[in-house]
Protein backbone atom coordinates (compact mmCIF):
# COMPACT_ATOMS: atom_id res chain seq x y z
CA UNK A 1 0.00 0.00 0.00
CA UNK A 2 1.03 3.58 -0.92
CA UNK A 3 0.18 5.04 1.96
CA UNK A 4 1.03 8.87 3.09
CA UNK A 5 0.31 10.83 6.21
CA UNK A 6 -1.77 14.00 5.85
CA UNK A 7 -1.27 16.70 9.07
CA UNK A 8 -3.49 19.74 9.23
CA UNK A 9 -2.63 22.48 11.77
CA UNK A 10 -5.42 24.11 13.70
CA UNK A 11 -5.39 27.55 11.59
CA UNK A 12 -5.94 25.58 8.45
CA UNK A 13 -9.15 23.89 10.04
CA UNK A 14 -11.06 26.83 11.53
CA UNK A 15 -13.24 27.73 9.01
CA UNK A 16 -15.47 25.58 6.14
CA UNK A 17 -13.10 27.78 3.54
CA UNK A 18 -10.03 26.19 5.20
CA UNK A 19 -11.20 23.36 5.66
CA UNK A 20 -12.33 22.80 2.02
CA UNK A 21 -8.87 23.88 1.10
CA UNK A 22 -7.60 20.55 3.11
CA UNK A 23 -10.02 17.97 1.77
CA UNK A 24 -8.52 19.41 -1.84
CA UNK A 25 -5.16 18.33 -0.51
CA UNK A 26 -6.80 14.53 0.71
CA UNK A 27 -8.28 14.26 -2.16
CA UNK A 28 -5.65 14.79 -4.55
CA UNK A 29 -3.38 12.34 -2.79
CA UNK A 30 -5.88 10.19 -3.37
CA UNK A 31 -6.07 10.43 -7.04
CA UNK A 32 -2.26 10.22 -7.08
CA UNK A 33 -3.30 6.49 -5.73
CA UNK A 34 -2.20 7.25 -2.31
CA UNK A 35 -4.01 5.66 0.61
CA UNK A 36 -3.83 8.85 2.87
CA UNK A 37 -4.07 9.04 6.89
CA UNK A 38 -5.38 12.34 8.13
CA UNK A 39 -4.37 14.26 11.36
CA UNK A 40 -5.87 17.24 12.80
CA UNK A 41 -5.05 19.66 15.35
CA UNK A 42 -7.83 21.62 17.48
CA UNK A 43 -9.45 24.08 15.36
CA UNK A 44 -8.07 27.80 15.53
CA UNK A 45 -6.30 29.05 18.23
CA UNK A 46 -6.99 30.90 21.57
CA UNK A 47 -10.19 33.00 20.98
CA UNK A 48 -11.64 30.46 18.96
CA UNK A 49 -14.53 28.59 20.26
CA UNK A 50 -12.83 25.25 19.75
CA UNK A 51 -9.52 26.10 20.45
CA UNK A 52 -7.53 24.26 23.66
CA UNK A 53 -6.42 27.34 25.11
CA UNK A 54 -10.14 28.37 25.16
CA UNK A 55 -11.72 25.25 26.70
CA UNK A 56 -9.31 25.35 29.47
CA UNK A 57 -9.65 29.17 30.17
CA UNK A 58 -13.87 28.04 30.60
CA UNK A 59 -13.03 25.35 33.23
CA UNK A 60 -10.19 28.08 35.00
CA UNK A 61 -12.86 29.99 35.34
CA UNK A 62 -14.31 27.65 38.02
CA UNK A 63 -11.20 26.51 39.24
CA UNK A 64 -7.76 27.83 38.17
CA UNK A 65 -5.77 24.54 39.42
CA UNK A 66 -7.31 21.93 37.69
CA UNK A 67 -6.06 18.37 38.32
CA UNK A 68 -3.88 16.98 35.55
CA UNK A 69 -6.40 14.17 34.53
CA UNK A 70 -8.95 15.67 34.13
CA UNK A 71 -7.22 18.76 32.20
CA UNK A 72 -5.94 16.04 29.87
CA UNK A 73 -9.60 15.00 29.23
CA UNK A 74 -10.47 18.31 28.22
CA UNK A 75 -6.95 19.06 26.29
CA UNK A 76 -8.69 16.34 24.23
CA UNK A 77 -11.61 17.25 23.23
CA UNK A 78 -10.36 19.88 20.45
CA UNK A 79 -8.55 17.68 18.43
CA UNK A 80 -11.67 15.04 18.50
CA UNK A 81 -14.08 17.46 17.53
CA UNK A 82 -11.81 18.36 14.61
CA UNK A 83 -11.46 14.77 13.68
CA UNK A 84 -15.37 15.14 13.77
CA UNK A 85 -15.74 18.04 11.37
CA UNK A 86 -13.10 17.69 9.12
CA UNK A 87 -14.91 13.55 8.54
CA UNK A 88 -18.26 15.28 7.53
CA UNK A 89 -16.18 17.98 5.05
CA UNK A 90 -14.62 15.10 3.44
CA UNK A 91 -17.95 12.99 3.43
CA UNK A 92 -19.83 15.42 1.67
CA UNK A 93 -17.24 15.45 -1.47
CA UNK A 94 -18.03 12.07 -1.31
CA UNK A 95 -14.80 10.77 0.31
CA UNK A 96 -15.07 7.63 3.00
CA UNK A 97 -13.88 8.54 6.01
CA UNK A 98 -14.03 7.83 10.03
CA UNK A 99 -12.86 9.61 13.22
CA UNK A 100 -10.39 8.12 15.50
CA UNK A 101 -9.70 9.19 18.99
CA UNK A 102 -6.01 9.08 19.79
CA UNK A 103 -7.24 5.64 21.98
CA UNK A 104 -8.79 4.38 19.08
CA UNK A 105 -5.70 4.66 16.43
CA UNK A 106 -3.98 2.67 19.33
CA UNK A 107 -1.61 5.41 20.77
CA UNK A 108 -0.25 3.96 23.89
CA UNK A 109 1.11 6.59 26.28
CA UNK A 110 2.95 6.75 29.80
CA UNK A 111 0.64 8.73 32.97
CA UNK A 112 2.47 12.17 32.53
CA UNK A 113 -0.22 13.84 31.57
CA UNK A 114 0.43 17.31 30.15
CA UNK A 115 3.85 15.78 28.60
CA UNK A 116 2.97 11.73 28.06
CA UNK A 117 5.41 9.94 26.06
CA UNK A 118 4.39 7.71 23.57
CA UNK A 119 5.38 3.70 24.26
CA UNK A 120 3.81 1.74 21.79
CA UNK A 121 1.33 2.19 18.50
CA UNK A 122 -1.29 -0.39 17.81
CA UNK A 123 -1.96 0.66 13.73
CA UNK A 124 -4.41 -2.46 13.24
CA UNK A 125 -7.69 -0.31 13.11
CA UNK A 126 -5.76 2.44 11.28
CA UNK A 127 -4.49 -0.61 8.64
CA UNK A 128 -8.32 -1.79 8.71
CA UNK A 129 -9.85 1.19 7.35
CA UNK A 130 -7.12 1.93 4.55
CA UNK A 131 -7.94 -1.42 3.38
CA UNK A 132 -11.66 -0.81 2.88
CA UNK A 133 -11.06 2.55 1.14
CA UNK A 134 -12.03 4.70 3.94
CA UNK A 135 -9.56 7.55 5.35
CA UNK A 136 -9.06 7.50 9.03
CA UNK A 137 -8.84 10.73 10.23
CA UNK A 138 -7.05 11.26 13.53
CA UNK A 139 -7.06 13.06 16.59
CA UNK A 140 -4.03 14.84 17.27
CA UNK A 141 -1.59 15.23 20.21
CA UNK A 142 -3.15 12.46 22.15
CA UNK A 143 -3.28 8.83 23.50
CA UNK A 144 -4.36 6.57 26.38
CA UNK A 145 -2.34 4.87 28.83
CA UNK A 146 -2.56 0.86 29.45
CA UNK A 147 -5.18 1.59 32.36
CA UNK A 148 -7.46 3.35 30.25
CA UNK A 149 -6.60 7.10 31.18
CA UNK A 150 -6.88 9.91 28.33
CA UNK A 151 -3.48 11.74 27.95
CA UNK A 152 -2.26 14.55 25.97
CA UNK A 153 1.32 14.63 24.93
CA UNK A 154 2.59 18.24 25.43
CA UNK A 155 3.42 20.96 22.84
CA UNK A 156 3.50 20.33 18.90
CA UNK A 157 1.93 17.11 20.24
CA UNK A 158 -0.27 16.32 16.58
CA UNK A 159 3.06 16.47 14.73
CA UNK A 160 4.40 13.68 16.89
CA UNK A 161 0.99 11.80 16.27
CA UNK A 162 1.94 12.34 12.63
CA UNK A 163 5.30 10.68 12.79
CA UNK A 164 4.46 7.97 15.28
CA UNK A 165 1.62 6.94 12.88
CA UNK A 166 4.13 7.56 9.95
CA UNK A 167 6.12 4.75 11.47
CA UNK A 168 3.89 2.43 12.88
CA UNK A 169 2.13 1.95 9.08
CA UNK A 170 5.20 2.49 6.98
CA UNK A 171 4.05 5.66 5.18
CA UNK A 172 6.57 6.61 2.48
CA UNK A 173 6.12 10.51 3.68
CA UNK A 174 4.41 13.34 6.27
CA UNK A 175 2.88 16.47 4.34
CA UNK A 176 2.39 18.87 7.52
CA UNK A 177 -0.26 21.51 6.00
CA UNK A 178 -0.04 25.35 8.01
CA UNK A 179 -0.63 28.47 7.13
CA UNK A 180 2.91 29.05 5.70
CA UNK A 181 4.65 28.31 2.83
CA UNK A 182 7.45 25.97 4.21
CA UNK A 183 10.64 26.00 6.16
CA UNK A 184 11.83 29.65 5.90
CA UNK A 185 15.52 31.58 6.34
CA UNK A 186 13.73 33.73 9.02
CA UNK A 187 10.20 34.60 10.65
CA UNK A 188 8.62 36.70 7.67
CA UNK A 189 6.91 39.16 10.35
CA UNK A 190 10.75 39.99 11.65
CA UNK A 191 12.58 39.81 8.14
CA UNK A 192 11.10 41.13 5.74
CA UNK A 193 13.75 39.36 2.98
CA UNK A 194 13.63 35.35 4.77
CA UNK A 195 12.91 33.18 1.99
CA UNK A 196 11.36 29.49 1.60
CA UNK A 197 14.21 26.12 2.02
CA UNK A 198 13.69 24.16 -0.66
CA UNK A 199 15.42 21.74 0.97
CA UNK A 200 16.43 21.59 4.74
CA UNK A 201 18.52 18.45 6.73
CA UNK A 202 16.38 16.64 10.28
CA UNK A 203 19.25 18.19 12.02
CA UNK A 204 18.40 21.44 10.76
CA UNK A 205 15.22 22.05 11.23
CA UNK A 206 14.81 20.01 14.28
CA UNK A 207 17.73 23.04 15.77
CA UNK A 208 15.53 25.65 14.12
CA UNK A 209 12.58 24.56 16.08
CA UNK A 210 14.31 24.18 19.18
CA UNK A 211 15.12 27.68 18.86
CA UNK A 212 12.04 29.16 18.05
CA UNK A 213 11.41 28.45 14.48
CA UNK A 214 7.68 26.73 14.69
CA UNK A 215 6.79 24.92 11.65
CA UNK A 216 7.42 21.71 13.23
CA UNK A 217 7.87 20.33 16.69
CA UNK A 218 11.46 19.13 16.97
CA UNK A 219 10.08 15.71 18.58
CA UNK A 220 8.22 14.84 15.45
CA UNK A 221 11.10 15.96 13.24
CA UNK A 222 13.84 13.56 15.82
CA UNK A 223 11.35 10.58 15.04
CA UNK A 224 11.09 10.91 11.36
CA UNK A 225 14.67 11.25 10.96
CA UNK A 226 15.38 7.80 12.76
CA UNK A 227 12.86 5.87 10.68
CA UNK A 228 13.87 7.71 7.50
CA UNK A 229 10.86 9.26 6.74
CA UNK A 230 10.45 12.51 4.53
CA UNK A 231 8.30 15.39 5.83
CA UNK A 232 7.23 18.13 3.64
CA UNK A 233 6.29 21.17 5.28
CA UNK A 234 3.82 22.82 2.67
CA UNK A 235 0.90 25.67 2.69
CA UNK A 236 -2.62 24.76 3.23
CA UNK A 237 -3.51 27.31 0.93
CA UNK A 238 -1.98 26.31 -2.05
CA UNK A 239 -0.17 23.54 -4.03
CA UNK A 240 3.42 24.59 -3.77
CA UNK A 241 6.06 22.02 -3.27
CA UNK A 242 6.69 23.58 0.40
CA UNK A 243 10.43 22.45 1.77
CA UNK A 244 11.02 18.98 1.48
CA UNK A 245 12.89 17.71 5.03
CA UNK A 246 15.37 14.72 4.71
CA UNK A 247 19.23 14.05 4.52
CA UNK A 248 19.23 12.25 1.44
CA UNK A 249 21.15 13.88 -1.71
CA UNK A 250 21.53 16.75 1.02
CA UNK A 251 25.60 17.44 0.61
CA UNK A 252 24.90 20.71 0.05
CA UNK A 253 24.50 21.78 3.78
CA UNK A 254 28.13 21.51 4.30
CA UNK A 255 29.19 23.32 1.14
CA UNK A 256 28.33 27.06 0.16
CA UNK A 257 26.30 28.20 3.34
CA UNK A 258 27.90 27.81 6.57
CA UNK A 259 24.14 28.96 7.96
CA UNK A 260 20.42 27.67 6.98
CA UNK A 261 18.43 30.27 8.79
CA UNK A 262 18.30 32.61 11.44
CA UNK A 263 15.75 32.18 14.64
CA UNK A 264 14.43 33.70 18.14
CA UNK A 265 13.00 32.48 21.30
CA UNK A 266 11.52 34.60 23.66
CA UNK A 267 9.24 33.39 26.39
CA UNK A 268 12.84 33.37 28.72
CA UNK A 269 14.11 34.27 31.78
CA UNK A 270 17.85 35.46 32.21
CA UNK A 271 19.11 34.45 36.38
CA UNK A 272 21.87 35.73 37.84
CA UNK A 273 22.89 33.94 41.25
CA UNK A 274 25.42 36.09 43.96
CA UNK A 275 27.42 33.17 45.85
CA UNK A 276 27.57 34.45 49.11
CA UNK A 277 31.00 33.53 49.30
CA UNK A 278 33.09 34.26 46.21
CA UNK A 279 36.08 32.05 47.09
CA UNK A 280 33.35 29.14 47.58
CA UNK A 281 31.10 29.53 44.53
CA UNK A 282 30.19 25.81 44.22
CA UNK A 283 27.83 26.82 47.23
CA UNK A 284 25.88 28.60 43.83
CA UNK A 285 26.64 25.82 41.85
CA UNK A 286 23.72 23.71 43.80
CA UNK A 287 21.23 25.44 41.91
CA UNK A 288 21.51 23.24 39.28
CA UNK A 289 20.95 20.05 41.53
CA UNK A 290 17.93 21.86 42.72
CA UNK A 291 16.44 23.12 39.49
CA UNK A 292 17.10 19.45 37.95
CA UNK A 293 15.14 17.69 40.44
CA UNK A 294 12.23 19.48 40.25
CA UNK A 295 12.51 19.02 36.34
CA UNK A 296 13.72 22.37 35.27
CA UNK A 297 16.18 21.99 32.39
CA UNK A 298 18.62 25.32 32.05
CA UNK A 299 20.23 27.28 29.17
CA UNK A 300 23.04 29.95 28.49
CA UNK A 301 24.70 28.73 31.74
CA UNK A 302 27.82 31.09 32.73
CA UNK A 303 30.11 30.13 35.89
CA UNK A 304 32.29 32.68 37.46
CA UNK A 305 33.11 32.86 41.25
CA UNK A 306 31.39 36.31 41.52
CA UNK A 307 28.50 35.17 39.57
CA UNK A 308 26.47 32.13 38.33
CA UNK A 309 24.36 33.05 35.32
CA UNK A 310 21.41 30.64 33.28
CA UNK A 311 18.38 31.05 31.68
CA UNK A 312 15.10 29.19 31.93
CA UNK A 313 11.85 29.21 29.93
CA UNK A 314 9.27 31.74 31.00
CA UNK A 315 6.72 29.30 31.67
CA UNK A 316 8.85 28.23 34.79
CA UNK A 317 9.94 31.28 35.84
CA UNK A 318 7.58 31.38 39.20
CA UNK A 319 8.51 27.93 40.10
CA UNK A 320 11.92 28.59 39.44
CA UNK A 321 11.71 32.00 42.10
CA UNK A 322 10.31 29.33 44.63
CA UNK A 323 12.62 27.28 44.81
CA UNK A 324 15.72 30.17 44.74
CA UNK A 325 13.55 32.00 47.29
CA UNK A 326 13.38 28.58 49.38
CA UNK A 327 16.78 28.06 49.35
CA UNK A 328 18.00 31.46 50.21
CA UNK A 329 19.73 31.94 47.03
CA UNK A 330 20.67 35.90 46.60
CA UNK A 331 19.93 35.94 42.76
CA UNK A 332 18.32 38.66 40.04
CA UNK A 333 15.77 37.99 37.65
CA UNK A 334 14.94 39.25 34.04
CA UNK A 335 12.79 38.63 31.52
CA UNK A 336 13.52 41.56 29.14
CA UNK A 337 16.19 38.99 26.77
CA UNK A 338 15.41 37.48 23.62
CA UNK A 339 17.67 33.77 22.60
CA UNK A 340 18.62 34.51 18.65
CA UNK A 341 20.29 31.67 16.95
CA UNK A 342 21.83 30.88 13.67
CA UNK A 343 21.82 27.56 12.08
CA UNK A 344 23.38 25.28 9.63
CA UNK A 345 25.27 21.71 9.23
CA UNK A 346 27.68 23.84 7.13
CA UNK A 347 29.09 25.54 10.44
CA UNK A 348 30.80 22.76 11.68
CA UNK A 349 34.56 22.79 11.42
CA UNK A 350 34.42 26.25 9.99
CA UNK A 351 36.39 29.07 11.40
CA UNK A 352 34.96 32.85 11.05
CA UNK A 353 31.20 31.76 11.39
CA UNK A 354 31.06 33.18 15.04
CA UNK A 355 33.46 36.24 13.83
CA UNK A 356 30.70 37.12 11.40
CA UNK A 357 27.85 36.92 13.55
CA UNK A 358 29.38 39.02 16.23
CA UNK A 359 30.61 41.42 13.91
CA UNK A 360 27.31 41.91 13.01
CA UNK A 361 25.58 42.54 15.90
CA UNK A 362 28.54 45.15 16.89
CA UNK A 363 28.37 47.06 13.68
CA UNK A 364 24.40 47.42 14.86
CA UNK A 365 25.53 48.30 18.51
CA UNK A 366 23.77 45.42 19.58
CA UNK A 367 25.46 44.45 22.84
CA UNK A 368 26.06 39.90 23.81
CA UNK A 369 25.45 39.30 27.00
CA UNK A 370 25.89 35.37 26.46
CA UNK A 371 27.00 33.16 23.91
CA UNK A 372 26.24 29.43 23.26
CA UNK A 373 27.18 27.05 20.26
CA UNK A 374 26.87 23.25 18.95
CA UNK A 375 27.43 22.08 15.74
CA UNK A 376 24.98 23.19 13.85
CA UNK A 377 24.08 26.26 15.93
CA UNK A 378 25.44 29.50 17.59
CA UNK A 379 23.04 31.55 20.25
CA UNK A 380 23.44 34.93 21.27
CA UNK A 381 21.47 36.46 24.20
CA UNK A 382 20.46 39.62 23.73
CA UNK A 383 17.78 42.46 24.77
CA UNK A 384 14.23 41.79 23.88
CA UNK A 385 13.89 44.95 22.06
CA UNK A 386 16.36 44.37 19.73
CA UNK A 387 15.17 41.29 18.36
CA UNK A 388 13.97 42.52 15.10
CA UNK A 389 16.95 43.86 14.73
CA UNK A 390 19.47 42.09 15.46
CA UNK A 391 17.53 38.91 13.26
CA UNK A 392 17.76 41.35 9.98
CA UNK A 393 21.78 42.02 10.65
CA UNK A 394 22.41 38.39 10.64
CA UNK A 395 20.34 37.00 7.93
CA UNK A 396 22.09 40.10 5.93
CA UNK A 397 25.45 39.10 7.09
CA UNK A 398 25.18 34.98 6.02
CA UNK A 399 23.56 36.18 2.82
CA UNK A 400 20.23 34.36 3.18
CA UNK A 401 18.17 36.96 0.93
CA UNK A 402 20.37 35.75 -1.67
Amino acid sequence: MKIIVQKFGGTSLDTAEKRGLAVEHIKSAKELGYLPVVVVSAMGRAGKPYATDTLIEIAEEACFNINPREKDLLMSCGEIISAVVMVQSLQKTGLAATALTGAQAGIITNDNFGEAEITKVDPMRIVRYLKEGIIPVLAGFQGITADGEITTLGRGGSDTTASVVAAAIDALYIEIYTDVEGVMTADPNLVENARILDKVSYNEVCELAYQGARVIHPRAAEIAMKENIPIKIKSNFNKNSGTLIHNQGLRGIKGNRPVTGVTSRRNIAFIKISPQKPAEYATGLIVFKILASHGISVDFINIHPEVISFVVEARNSEKVKQLLEKYDFVFEFNDGYVKVSVVGGGMTGRPGVMARLVEALNQEEIEIYQTTDSHTTISCLIRIEQEKESLNALHKAFKLDL
